[in-house]
């Protein structure tokens, strides 16, 4: 018989204070996974159209995958649920050490219902559950919740918690773990979906063995593809000047390639070169638990506190025009504390800036905060506002898209969102692939999750920006024009389905982006689940699963109206850099790609590509 390796939920009840497991059957884990596959068809079951996000019938979903703590980067953990910024489905991944923990003490999943009369944390530790009280913590930051809540559990556990954001039901905020490393599941506002809740923590330990079907077979495969799980040279290289040069050389081409440059109004900046010499000096080598890379998201200041990323240094930095890297630490490490997503909030911040040089709010609005270009030291104050729910940052912690709805007229011109999600650090008009999927992902503006890593291979080739193997069983293996829209949209269909096994494997796209196979990841399942599954199977899963999330949004209302870019996408060239005069035709794109898809041309799967993919329950909302 299978080993049924991703097999046990814990299922806590709030209202109640009381939980159990359950273990789901395996038709359902094959057809949907694990992580953000299993996921999707939880939350497709268990809510409604009319569903509000921050309600007590709201589900919040924390999910690992079936290779979840037995091979290299698999430390990922998913957070799903619906979205209190977009409305829709929200999803957030994070790495360090709380996925493979969570495994490793007997759970492949926790699932949350209702809400707690008192603020509670969860004491998760090998195979024993403990619901206890958090009121110690309650207003407490991410850092000093991990420490409070190690020094009453174990001091080797790993702590995922909110900090007064999520408390405060800011819809930007996010769901930190691991402490002064912080490691965010940023996107979507699950921070607030938790605050809702009334839950402050979930704190793991476990030492536990993983059961496994044929482990030697596993074993055996990982060794042969262990170079593969090395994608970056920060990792293989210790002289601190080769780290700086390559750091440099990355952060340079990011900019070249396309960042966010004055709420994406241009299209380069000398400002950013000076600030990647900068930070490249104050950062050493951080992992994830059980991968071998120190990629570019794993850095620490030498003081051990997570350093910033690029996606913070883009949103925030180079899109408010802030070159003072000390500033920026700072404002990061705030966000992190406060439990901010970094893409959201410098967005927003940005936002604010060009509605002030616009005249639309004045200092007046921002109780004195003088929010011009460059001010740093007012950026951090905002975000101080934001984290706290206080002065205009009240308003601004609603997201852009609803900040726009509300002051309306042209302040809608300057907002730049998809479906409600802003924008990530890489222009869409520099890569037709990224505009495409930006457009249609099922979360909005996501550059991770669904594929979204895996959009850069489309012109990865070209570019030879990354070092990318190619999918030949995707059909993916010859240069691929960025300004190009035809074939963009099969190719991208191709990635998807691909990427979505990805995030429900629940692994880590930085490292396994078109490293291994299909077919590698389909004999891997076969040694961890005793499953006869193929390439065929596996590609066909990815595929279901995202046409479930589709179908999720589309009894939400979502449809072909929502596909859209922001028009400063579609109708304003960046000006300069290596792709200043590029526009994506997004129309020509979205229709190849609803071809490709079996949709209508409405954007909504047909009811006879819901019964190909064995999603029946869909059928009511289906064309």
């Amino acid at each position: 018989m299978p080993v049924q390796v991703y097999s046990k939920l814990l299922q806590i009840d709030l209202d109640k204070e009381t939980f159990d497991s359950t273990v789901p059957g395996e038709k359902v884990l094959r057809k949907f996974l694990g992580g953000a596959g299993l996921g999707a068809k939880i939350l497709w079951d268990e809510t409604t159209e009319a569903t509000d996000p921050l309600s007590s019938k709201s589900i919040l979903l924390f999910m690992l995958g079936p290779l979840t703590g037995l091979i290299p980067a698999s430390s990922r953990y998913v957070v799903m649920g619906l979205s209190p910024l977009t409305g829709i489905l929200g999803q957030a991944h994070s790495g360090g050490d709380w996925g493979w923990k969570l495994r490793h003490a007997g759970f492949d999943g926790v699932i949350v219902r209702g809400r707690a009369s008192r603020p509670l944390y969860l004491w998760i530790h090998n195979g024993e559950v403990e619901i206890r009280d958090a009121s110690l913590v309650w207003g407490r930051d991410t850092y000093e919740t991990s420490d409070a809540l190690q020094k009453e559990t174990h001091e080797g556990a790993s702590v995922l918690a909110i900090g007064q954001a999520g408390e405060r039901l800011v819809n930007v905020a996010c769901v930190m773990n691991d402490g002064k490393r912080g490691r965010a599941a940023a996107r979507c506002g699950l921070g607030a979906l938790m605050g809702s809740k009334n839950l402050k923590a979930i704190v793991v330990r476990g030492t536990m063995k993983v059961p496994v079907c044929d482990e030697e077979g596993l074993r055996r495969f990982v060794k042969g593809a262990q170079k593969k799980f090395v994608p970056y040279p920060i990792g293989e290289r210790p002289e601190e000047t080769k780290k700086v040069e390559y750091y440099v050389n990355s952060f340079k081409g990011l900019i070249d390639r396309g960042a966010p440059i004055k709420n994406w109004t241009r299209g380069t900046s000398v400002l950013g070169y000076s600030l990647a010499e900068e930070v490249a000096k104050t950062q050493k080598s951080d992992f994830c638990m059980g991968c071998p890379s120190s990629c570019s998201e794993s850095r620490l200041t030498k003081d051990g506190e997570r350093h910033m990323v690029w996606e913070f240094i883009g949103p925030l930095g180079l899109n408010c025009l802030i070159g003072d890297a000390e500033i920026l630490q700072r404002t990061f490490s705030l966000c992190q504390r406060y439990g901010l997503d970094t893409i959201s909030t410098g967005n927003i911040i940005a936002y604010a800036m060009e509605l002030m040089e616009k005249g639309i709010i004045t200092t007046s609005d921002t109780e004195g905060l003088d929010l011009t270009w460059g001010n740093g030291q007012a950026a951090f104050e905002m975000v101080e506002q934001i984290g706290k729910r206080t002065g205009f940052g009240e308003i601004l912690g609603m997201g852009v898209k609803k900040v726009s709805e509300r002051l309306g007229g042209r302040a809608l011109e300057y907002a730049l969102h998809v479906k409600g999600l802003e924008m990530p650090a890489h222009d869409p008009r520099s890569s037709y692939s990224l505009a495409l999927h930006y457009s249609v992902c099922n979360l909005g503006a996501s550059h991770f999750a669904e594929g979204g890593c895996f959009a850069y291979l489309l012109d990865g080739y070209e570019r030879g920006f990354y070092n990318l193997d190619s999918i030949p069983e995707l059909g993916i293996m010859a240069k691929v024009l960025r300004d190009e829209e035809k074939g963009k949209g099969e190719y991208l269909v191709k990635l998807q389905n691909f990427g979505c096994m990805i995030d429900s494997l629940s692994l880590c796209s930085n490292v396994h982006r078109g490293k291994i196979q299909p077919s590698g990841y389909a004999e891997m399942l076969r040694y961890a689940t005793g499953w006869d599954i193929d390439k065929e199977e596996f590609l066909l899963t990815g595929e279901r699963i995202f046409n479930l999330k589709r179908m999720f949004n589309v009894r939400r209302g979502i449809s072909r109206k929502d596909d859209f870019l922001p028009l400063r996408f579609l109708t304003h060239p960046r000006g300069d850099g290596d792709s200043a005069n590029m526009l994506p035709h997004l129309g020509l794109m979205l229709n190849e790609y609803y071809s490709h898809r079996g949709w209508s041309e409405e954007g909504v799967p047909t009811k006879g590509k819901l019964i190909e993919l064995g999603l029946d329950e869909c059928l009511k909302y289906g064309m």
